[in-house]
């Protein structure tokens, strides 16, 4: 399988919120935070100062994964970001494009000049937090929780750059 990482374009709009709707109904359930992340993406995300990518097969998107300033502020004087909104088509995952997006979003962060990044998910998602491991990512400990904006998120962890 050749598939191939970008940059969001406009016309992937509508595929960023089709991937991340199909894996969160899969496993959950909608959350306003996602709606408001979703349906209002050119705020909530490129807005913000973040960037989404896309990875795409014959020019079709089957995974995204985006990065943005986070929405909890440590104040510790690090330049943090955030990882959001990682999803791979259904019969495509398992196939390495959750790590190339991941690999871009992460190459991102460092060419703007983040110290690191934050992400959270659940302890469900096993090969999710495998692939995160895999990258460097380490668990936070109970006393280094960020506050979360989703019922779901039981796990965080933070990769160092």
């Amino acid at each position: 399988m050749a598939f191939t990482t970008r940059r969001y374009r406009p016309a992937d709009r509508q595929a960023f919120i089709d991937l991340n709707r199909d894996w969160i109904e899969e496993y959950f359930a909608l959350e306003q935070s996602d709606r408001e992340q979703l349906e209002g993406l050119e705020a909530s995300i490129l807005g913000k100062g973040g960037q989404i990518m896309v990875a795409t097969l014959d020019d079709i998107v089957v995974g995204t994964g985006a990065i943005l300033p986070p929405h909890h502020e440590p104040g510790d004087g690090r330049k943090w970001l955030e990882i959001v909104k990682m999803a791979a088509q259904k019969d495509v995952r398992g196939q390495g494009i959750g790590r190339a997006v991941l690999d871009s979003l992460v190459a991102e962060a460092r060419a703007i000049g983040a110290d690191a990044i934050w992400l959270e998910t659940n302890g469900d998602l096993k090969a999710a937090i495998h692939l995160y491991e895999k990258s460097g990512f380490r668990h936070l400990a109970a006393d280094e929780l960020w506050p979360t904006p989703y019922a779901r998120c039981n796990v965080q962890m933070v990769l160092e750059l």
